[in-house]
């Protein structure tokens, strides 16, 4: 592939501009305090950023109401944050683009490049196979 530039799918701009805002869905959310989802959303919490779960198999998860869609949700999200496989990111950005979202974020090892493509193309910033809480404790260091 030479002379060919690769899209940079965790661009460092849009990292520091993504956690500037406050609102995280995060879709996947467990309430099994040992999965990453949960690690991830409950460090955030600490950081003072709003965590809307979203799963559709709970009510309540880190004693926030929890959604069982995007589109469930009541109010705007800034971020949606995705642990889901990432056969099914392609579908999650789709809702975030339609919730009007301003950024989506693939955990690690979720991997969709056409996801991120589109998101992109639809106006939103978007990270790909990085982890929310070891790029903000990056920035803190």
């Amino acid at each position: 592939m030479s002379g060919q530039v690769q899209p940079d799918y965790a661009n460092p701009e849009d990292i520091v501009r993504i956690l500037r805002y406050r609102t995280i869905a995060v879709v996947g959310l467990s309430p099994d305090p040992f999965r990453p989802s949960h690690v991830v959303a409950s460090y955030l919490q600490r950081q003072g950023y709003r965590i809307v779960p979203v799963n559709p198999y709970c009510e309540f998860v880190l004693n926030e109401r929890c959604y069982p869609s995007l589109e469930s949700i009541p109010f705007h999200v800034e971020v949606v944050d995705v642990f889901r496989r990432s056969e099914e990111a392609g579908s999650v950005v789709e809702d975030a683009i339609r919730a009007g979202a301003k950024a989506v974020w693939l955990q690690e090892s979720v991997i969709a490049p056409e996801a991120v493509e589109r998101a992109r193309g639809a106006g939103l910033l978007a990270v790909m196979d990085r982890c929310l809480l070891k790029e903000r404790e990056k920035l803190r260091a």
